[in-house]
């Protein structure tokens, strides 16, 4: 296991274009989430779920990394044994960036899986009816995004566990701490650092060693250098 864990939320890819369900504009102005969003939205609303998840995957056609993807890519080339990067988000701007072992914790959003065998298979940006008309290729039944609805559990979670048995120093960048306690974890580590856009009720900022206030693309050079400094 990795001694630095990266940990990223939505804020370090809003600055590439993308925005969350806590934003307002754009599909989250034009869809309900309680409707498309839950884990029973395929059941209850097949139709206008995988609308929704299909135009989500669109938009990312056009989006690039930023700074702050792309130096954490480098970061990791440069220790690919020592750090460990793992998201929140289900777009695909740390790959843009050129890493391939990132865990997405709440699945990717470029994928499809079978919702009867669990096959998973890469569909692009394209809508999935497109693949297999909507099917899963090995079992043939219907498909489904592969990420994690609201009140679903979440596979990737033991992934995170077990990278947190050894770890040393956890950074965080972009998230809110709504959903995955960072302070817990910020508060079992001798490392810490928080990079939020600006302060989260939902995290006690006294329990990281460094809080660093600003745009993750201004922070990134800071933590940069402070990792590797703790890594040589």
């Amino acid at each position: 296991m990795a001694k630095v864990i990266i940990f990223s939320g939505a804020g370090i890819s809003s600055e590439s274009g993308i925005s969350t369900f806590r934003d307002s504009g754009g599909l989250w102005e034009e869809y309900d989430i309680e409707v498309v969003c839950y884990y029973d939205s395929l059941d209850n609303n097949e139709a206008i779920t995988i609308e929704f998840y299909d135009k989500r995957r669109a938009e990312l056609i056009d989006k690039e990394p930023n700074k702050a993807h792309i130096e954490v890519a480098k970061l990791k080339a440069k220790y690919p044994k020592d750090i460990s990067i793992i998201t929140q988000n289900v777009d695909n701007l740390f790959e843009k960036a050129g890493l391939d072992d990132v865990i997405h914790l709440h699945g990717f959003m470029t994928e499809l899986r079978c919702r009867e065998c669990d096959n998973v298979w890469d569909i692009g940006y394209a809508p999935s009816s497109s693949s297999y008309d909507g099917k899963c290729p090995s079992c043939g039944a219907k498909s489904r995004p592969n990420i994690v609805f609201f009140g679903e559990q979440a596979p990737q979670y033991e992934k995170l566990n077990q990278e947190l048995q050894d770890c040393e120093y956890f950074v965080v960048i972009g998230t809110s701490g709504n959903v995955i306690g960072v302070n817990t974890i910020a508060n079992a580590v001798e490392n810490s650092i928080l990079n939020n856009l600006e302060p989260s009720d939902a995290i006690e900022d006294e329990l990281f060693k460094k809080v660093i206030y600003a745009k993750a693309s201004d922070a990134i050079e800071e933590i940069v250098l402070d990792i590797e400094g703790y890594l040589e």
